[in-house]
């Protein structure tokens, strides 16, 4: 047993590669495969951890192991796809960390300051290297719907909203540009494989591309595609890549199935040997080609160095019974390629998840709504229970159903803070404070004083901005000098953090009233606001976070409907990636919505559909129930007759599958035998109407 201290403190590791300090086993509570991950040393290394096998418990595990090893915290790099998983991750490294270096309770576990998101890192990073990358260090991070704002400005300059033909709007347009960087692919092909529509006008979308590139240039801004390509191209740069590589001694990447070709690119960046690299996820739940992401990478990566990184899996489920696992096992395995693993549980044996074949939507949604009624009469609440679905609309029937039937609802999906009008005003203030050149911001403030009519804001941008020259019209004066005063006491140095969100929102108060009938709730929503602040160093990192990572909006419509003590769960199936409930219902599993009929065009496409109804299935702790119309209505095509189409089982449950599933059809109509007798008639009318006319 080899004896190390650092920091006074005494540890020992053993022969087994246990970790003690004060008699506590950082790793006791792993089970053989998660200790051999967490513990890993040498090259690089990929982790394919399966649902529900205690991935985050695994990934902190390694990084308390690390710094236990020596490690410096302030020198390691987590990077995940949500900056709350991040700071999970990172306490439940500290507490590890905490109790096994056998501090006292009142001491902090280490801080590990480098754990976030992509974009949040490129986004720190960037603002310390702005001055050697020709950006201030105040740039703005617009968030999607700015981009679409700056993107429909560009557009109108151009003069192609004027086009004879017809031109792509401003999200199409960005989503073009987006798919382009991400994926590192040209314009042409983007173009050809996915959007076909746009094709002709190549020329034009470059063309736009560009002065949208040079509009950003202009008001120090950056899109969030432009922070992951900001660093890429900050490690193209041999001394500046060698700075970077030089801040972390390892670098740990969650989800590495979801990263797109940048991002992949970014991660051999940064450890170019492989050395010093854990990557941790499941090409069984990639299921984000829509924003750039492809399962190859994952497939790949291994092969990105020589010799190439070891692969470890994980299989143990802590989540689902036997059962499910047997069925989602056989889903999956029928994938054209993929790491080879198949979950178990410890789990008591529990029942075959069902596969219900109803009429049509309709059936559907009262068939769930029946079982989920069910379930909540057992003891189960509806919050333990789950409605998933491939796309938005196909809730609709359901939701009708539930309204009907009074069963609160919540809708994964909904507003987020930065979608909200009142959020983005104050935002808005916030960040023409902290960049002058930022024209959306200046706008949207400036569009809060009465009186600023569409002349007043053009002369406004003519002034560039230069607030002492402009003379606001009469009917606004007031007012705007008050803008204006918040304005430079947010530049100027007695501003403090973060009292001046507060002094912006008294600000706002009155305007919030003016605007908005729900002006109370709203101006909650930005005490939320302010608690939130609270927690972060600056203005500026405030500003950039939660543009990056927004919270949902307390006053969502969608939101949890507070008036109720229960409420039932329903999520399209990329929200519920990463969540659990007991029991779990996944409708309109038949082809054309499960493969969408969109994506029947190539492999890997249909590979993805496929992946999409194993991650729906593995959300399911104790009861899984797969919903099968057999009909769908055409509600405005007269020219079906009946109006309906048949609708067949899902490919990905074929016959050979069914031993996994218990079946149940709709309820068969009475046989004629077993008919009730029919009833006397009160008055014989064939004989009445035979008798012809009644006599006077």
């Amino acid at each position: 047993m080899l004896e190390l201290r650092r920091n006074g403190t005494r540890r020992l590791i053993g022969s087994s590669g246990r970790l003690y300090s004060s008699g506590v086993d950082l790793l006791a509570e792993l089970n053989p495969e998660q200790r051999a991950a967490a513990s890993h040393e040498g090259g690089p290394l990929l982790v394919i951890a399966g649902a529900g096998t205690g991935k985050t418990m695994t990934l902190a595990a390694r990084l308390a192991w690390l710094a236990h090893r020596g490690a410096d915290p302030q020198r390691l790099l987590l990077m995940t796809f949500s900056r709350r998983a991040a700071a999970e991750m990172a306490r439940r490294a500290g507490r590890l960390l905490h109790r096994s270096l056998g501090l006292p309770a009142s001491t902090p576990p280490p801080h590990l300051p480098w754990c976030g998101t992509f974009h949040g890192v490129a986004a720190r990073l960037l603002r310390e290297e702005a001055p050697r990358v020709g950006l201030v260090a105040g740039y703005t991070v617009l968030d999607r719907a700015d981009a679409q704002d700056l993107m429909a400005l560009t557009r109108q300059s151009l003069g192609l909203a004027q086009s004879e033909q017809r031109f792509p709007l401003a999200p199409t347009c960005l989503a073009i540009l987006s798919r382009c960087v991400n994926t590192r692919v040209p314009l042409a092909q983007v173009l050809a494989d996915d959007y076909p529509w746009c094709a002709a006008h190549e020329a034009e979308l470059a063309r736009l591309h560009a002065a949208y590139a040079a509009a950003k240039r202009q008001q120090q801004a950056l899109d969030y595609d432009d922070l992951l390509l900001a660093w890429w191209h900050l490690m193209q740069v041999p001394a500046l890549a060698e700075a970077i590589r030089a801040r972390w001694d390892e670098v740990l990447v969650d989800e590495v199935q979801d990263v797109n070709r940048l991002q992949s690119e970014l991660l051999v960046a940064l450890r170019p040997q492989g050395r010093g690299l854990t990557a941790v996820g499941d090409d069984a739940q990639s299921i984000y080609a829509f924003r750039g992401a492809d399962v190859r990478h994952i497939l790949d990566l291994p092969r990105r160095w020589e010799p190439p990184a070891r692969v470890l899996t994980l299989e143990q489920n802590y989540r689902s019974t036997p059962q499910i696992l047997a069925a989602s096992n056989a889903v999956i395995a029928l994938a054209a390629e993929r790491y080879e693993k198949t979950l178990r549980s410890d789990r008591a044996a529990g029942c075959l998840p069902r596969l219900h074949l109803v009429d049509d939507e309709a059936a559907q949604a009262r068939g769930v709504a029946d079982a989920v009624l069910a379930q909540r009469e057992t003891g189960l609440a509806l919050k333990r229970q789950a409605v998933l679905f491939r796309t938005s609309h196909h809730s609709m029937a359901l939701e009708l159903e539930l309204v009907r039937r009074g069963i609160p609802y919540v809708k994964f999906g909904g507003l987020r803070f930065l979608e909200a009008a009142h959020v983005k005003d104050v935002l808005a203030v916030l960040r023409w404070a902290d960049n002058p050149a930022s024209t959306l911001s200046m706008l949207r403030s400036a569009r809060l004083v009465p009186g600023m009519g569409p002349a007043s804001v053009r002369r406004l941008i003519d002034h560039a901005g230069a607030l002492a020259d402009f003379r606001a019209p009469p009917a606004a004066a007031r007012t705007w000098a008050d803008l204006v005063d918040l304005i430079e006491h947010l530049r100027g140095d007695a501003a403090r953090w973060p009292d001046d969100l507060a002094r912006v929102v008294d600000w706002y108060e009155p305007h919030a009233q003016r605007l908005h009938d729900d002006a109370a709730v709203r101006l909650a929503d930005l005490r939320q606001l302010a608690r939130i602040a609270a927690g972060h160093s600056s203005r500026l990192r405030f500003v950039t976070e939660l543009t990056l990572d927004p919270p949902e909006a307390s006053s969502d419509e969608a939101g949890p409907p507070h008036r109720d003590e229960d409420y039932l769960i329903l999520s399209t199936i990329h929200s519920a990636k990463g969540q659990e409930w007991n029991a779990v219902h996944v409708l309109n599993v038949v082809d054309g919505c499960m493969p969408a009929d969109l994506a029947t065009g190539r492999t890997a496409e249909i590979e993805e559909e496929r992946r999409l109804l194993y991650v729906a299935m593995t959300r399911a702790r104790d009861e899984l129930s797969l919903w099968m119309p057999q009909r769908f209505h055409v509600g405005q095509q007269r020219a079906w007759g009946d109006r309906h189409l048949y609708a067949l089982r899902s490919r990905f449950i074929p016959d050979a599958l069914l031993a996994n599933f218990e079946s149940v059809g709709p309820a068969a109509p009475a046989p004629e035998s077993a008919a009730p007798p029919a009833a006397e008639p009160l008055i014989d009318l064939a004989a009445l109407l035979g008798a012809g006319a009644p006599q006077r």
